[in-house]
């Protein structure tokens, strides 16, 4: 396999997914790097950040609330099926497209000195996580493009659902891959891969005290993506019929956030129609049964998947089971981490990536 040099850019190491691409990358020989555009509050890892301005700032958002569509603000847990497929990216108003002008102007100086300094210009294979190009209106990797160089996007998440494609950057993409089972239905050329996971990093979970209550934890990074406000209401109900201590990991960095998960016995991941994440495959490398929805399709594609699949009607049915056997947590979380390791081994996902893109 030839080494390549790959430059990822992303507007943040989202759910630490562009950087784990990177550490797979460069674990297989490859020369990897990747550029965010600000800094993840959790503390994922950075390699090159720009820390751009007017990104993750209150007043931007109350700007967006304003001039942009709200249905791109929203953010939920169904999978809706827009009239547009892909979904295209287009300012909602005026104002919006004025802002954003001025904004990609602003952004400009900072961004060539980084091109000029990183040499960020100089790489075989541009992956854009997230699809998205250093500024709103495609500069950069159109330039790369005409150079001959391999464009590749991967969507992680809302990027798709509510703002969509870059119709620039969606013409000259060479692939399209998206870690989201559920994306295959918003892009006609596009390719599911697996989350890029290392179980290695994380131990399983001791054996806790007999004697101590049967813990069950969730995470959710939006409340309503997770479809929180289902799931704690039956969280609260067996805290107070079953005894079980609830673990609510909520806006907390993710070493700390990553510590607590491994004390529960149970994990509870989403419900809706999206399917599990990343705080799933955490939890079952740690051997800790996830509960969680499936995105529809996925179980027949992978009926060997280790989830204890669930929705609201469902929950609370599921969870009295799992509070009463023991063995069979055991059992879930053993086969669980077996199950992440075989398919979401981030080498694998890389180099499912480069074979479709023909590198």
């Amino acid at each position: 396999m030839a080494k390549l040099k790959i430059l990822h850019i992303a507007p943040t190491n989202t759910s630490g997914v562009p950087g784990e691409l990177v550490r797979a990358e460069r674990a297989l020989g490859h020369e990897s790097r990747l550029v965010t555009l600000f800094r993840d509050r959790r503390g994922y890892f950075e390699d090159i950040c720009l820390n751009l301005a007017f990104i993750d700032f209150a007043g931007t958002r109350w700007i967006k609330r304003r001039v942009s569509a709200p249905e791109r603000l929203r953010v939920d847990n169904r999978l809706r099926i827009p009239g547009e497929i892909p979904p295209v990216w287009r300012p909602h108003s005026g104002a919006e497209s004025l802002l954003v002008r001025l904004r990609d102007r602003m952004w400009a100086p900072a961004i060539r000195a980084a091109i000029a300094r990183h040499g960020l210009d100089r790489f075989d294979v541009y992956q854009l996580d997230g699809g998205l190009d250093f500024t709103r209106e495609p500069r950069f990797i159109p330039e790369m493009h005409q150079r001959g160089r391999r464009i590749i996007c991967c969507y992680t998440g809302s990027d798709l659902r509510t703002r969509g494609v870059i119709p620039a950057i969606d013409a000259l993409s060479d692939l399209n891959v998206s870690v989201e089972f559920d994306h295959q239905a918003l892009h006609p050329q596009l390719h599911h891969v697996f989350f890029p996971f290392d179980c290695s990093r994380l131990r399983m979970r001791p054996e806790p005290p007999v004697s101590r209550p049967v813990r069950i934890g969730h995470a959710p990074t939006s409340r309503a993506a997770k479809g929180s406000d289902q799931i704690l209401p039956v969280l609260r109900r067996l805290s107070e019929e079953e005894g079980i201590e609830v673990a609510l990991i909520e806006g907390m960095r993710y070493e700390a956030a990553l510590a607590l998960k491994g004390s529960c016995d149970i994990f509870v991941d989403q419900i809706g129609e999206l399917g599990y994440g990343i705080n799933s495959l955490e939890a079952l490398a740690m051997t800790i049964p996830a509960a969680s929805c499936l995105a529809p399709g996925f179980a027949a594609a992978y009926p060997d998947h280790p989830f204890v699949e669930v929705q609201a009607a469902t929950l609370y049915e599921a969870l009295l089971r799992l509070i009463g056997d023991g063995e069979l947590r055991r059992r879930l979380g053993r086969e669980g981490r077996a199950w992440v390791a075989a398919h979401h081994d981030s080498r694998a996902v890389v180099r499912r990536i480069h074979t479709l893109a023909g590198l």
